[in-house]
């Protein structure tokens, strides 16, 4: 890890079959091959085509949950299961249907495909916008799968618990931790997608999440501070918490082994004085800024109005592309679906579109959205472009794909800047690393955002944790002060299991990209002082 606690490993390989590291392919899992796919899809489909559809479609999935939770070095909880089943789409009279089964057969497909007709013709009065969709060349049996070494489903849970636990353990033994909580996550999706176009696609794809968080208390005072780990969640298998940085995996020894002392330096620290301040901010908090000020403002979705009831809508709406300032020049904005070992990394969408990578913003101008397929030829004579950019997703079998979130990424400046050389800059600032709350409106404009420690920077140098630091701006305002991005040593993938959207409400795992970025004249807010202390 460079810098006090900073940026750590990124990733380093994608795809299927071997990649630059040498990793090996996996096949789909057998047990998800052995299920009817086929004859299920054969079944929907020419139902649906029977009985009128222009467009069909059929996703069968198997998606495993696993969990351990830990407290004090002790395990807490454990959990591991498993949900089968399958969706049918259609468009019938350019009116949406859906429906859902968990019975893998072939009469059940075809009652399926009958009732999301159904619910398309008791639909259509109600309709006022005839579904269109955009155009995607046909993709016969494509098969992917994601880059990752171990299973950890293969792995044992007494492995699991030993490794966890130890780290927790260690944590604990620490003169300054008095309580340790951790958690491990990991999940195993499979999905088979089939259309009338004649698309079909098969894919597999592992994800993993550990966190641990070390509590030190004043009895005395009668406080507390808390301290967690950095480490991102990632599209990877057990390898990520064992192989370490030789293997492009994150360090946790040398992590676990910071901690204790960045706990005690934060439990001592001076409160911050408010006022404003230049900001070096590490990938491992800026993630989170990215992903709420850009990557929910320019889902299209949001910009049209579709979420104003549960999540908000977004200030960049799509009357603005192509003159929005939504920052700075050095601001370079990416979505993509293909970034090695991000979390909303595929293959192929759950409409059967090709991931790919576009620009969001562009010299810190807006030019793009996230789209699925509707939205895409919905607004294409504004976006420029009738193509879907591969952005529909459905966290389960009984959920509908919605237009949800790529892994949205501000990206490094070739040959830019070490963090320690954006530290050099300041004059009087902060650096700030890891992430914690957050709040921002429903326009996805007005924010505020905490983080895990805060360095405080005078003529370049760092001379110590500050405490209760939160910064706070609107999203242009916030992007506008962005003068320098790192250099690619400093590009990390942070990211999070839990992304919500939609009702009924969805959850999709999702990674954001940044390098370490320096930022001019932001307002600092003192917690405490906010919250009457």
């Amino acid at each position: 890890m460079s810098g006090p606690g900073g940026t750590g490993p990124g990733g380093v390989t994608s795809g299927t079959g071997p990649d630059a590291a040498g990793t090996p392919a996996h096949d789909i899992d057998a047990e998800f091959l052995a299920l009817p796919r086929a004859a299920l899809a054969d079944a929907v489909l020419q139902t649906a085509r029977d009985l009128g559809a222009t467009h069909a479609d059929i996703r069968i999935e198997r998606l495993r949950n696993a969990s351990l939770s830990f407290r004090d070095a002790g395990l807490e909880s454990r959990t591991d299961g498993q949900a089968v089943g399958f969706a049918v789409r259609v468009v019938h009279n350019g009116t949406w249907g859906f429906a859902a089964g968990v019975d893998l057969t072939v009469d059940e497909a075809v009652r399926v495909a009958r009732e999301a007709v159904e619910i398309a013709r008791v639909a259509r009065p109600l309709n006022s916008e005839p579904v269109e969709l955009a155009d995607e060349p046909v993709h016969a049996d494509a098969t992917w799968v994601s880059a990752y070494t171990v299973d950890p489903f293969a792995v044992e849970t007494t492995e699991k618990i030993e490794r966890v636990g130890g780290l927790c353990r260690t944590l604990l033994a620490a003169r300054d931790v008095d309580h340790v909580d951790g958690r491990l996550g990991q999940v195993l999706e499979n999905k088979f997608y089939a259309d009338l176009a004649g698309t079909s696609t098969t894919q597999q794809r592992v994800r993993v999440i550990c966190q641990l968080e070390a509590t030190r208390v004043d009895r005395a005072a009668g406080g507390f501070e808390t301290m967690r780990t950095i480490a991102p969640p990632v599209g990877r298998g057990w390898e990520w918490l064992v192989a370490g940085p030789a293997a492009g995996c994150w360090d946790w020894d040398a992590e676990i082994e910071l901690i204790p002392s960045l706990l005690a330096e934060k439990a001592k620290a001076s409160s911050v004085e408010p006022g404003r301040y230049d900001l070096v901010i590490d990938p491992s908090n800026l993630w989170l800024t990215i992903h709420e000020s850009i990557g929910h403002a320019t889902e299209l979705d949001r910009a049209l109005g579709y979420e104003a009831a549960y999540a908000g809508t977004s200030f960049a709406t799509l009357d603005k592309i192509g003159t929005l300032r939504y920052g700075s020049t050095p601001m370079h904005v990416t979505g993509d679906r293909t970034a090695p070992h991000g979390l909303a990394t595929i293959g192929y969408d759950d409409e059967g579109v090709r991931a790919g990578q576009w620009d969001i913003v562009r010299a810190g101008t807006l030019v793009g959205y996230q789209l699925d397929r509707r939205m895409a030829a919905q607004n294409a004579a504004a976006l420029g472009t009738g193509r879907s950019n591969g952005c529909a997703f459905a966290d389960s079998p009984g959920h509908v794909p919605i237009q949800r979130m790529a892994n949205v990424s501000l990206r490094p400046a070739p040959g830019g800047p070490s963090t320690e050389e954006l530290i050099s800059r300041v004059d009087r600032g902060i650096y700030i690393v890891g992430d914690k709350s957050w709040s921002i409106d429903m326009q996805r404009y007005n924010f505020q955002f905490t983080g895990q420690r805060f360095y405080e920077i005078r003529d370049g140098r760092i001379v110590g944790q500050l405490r209760d630091v939160a910064y706070q701006a609107t999203t242009t305002d916030f992007w506008g002060s962005l003068e320098a991005v790192g250099g690619e040593s400093t590009y990390v993938l942070g990211g999070a299991f839990n992304c919500g959207k939609g009702q009924p409400g969805q959850v999709a795992a999702v990674s954001h990209g940044s390098p370490s970025a320096l930022f001019r004249n932001v307002n600092i807010l003192n917690t405490q002082r906010e919250a009457g202390r």
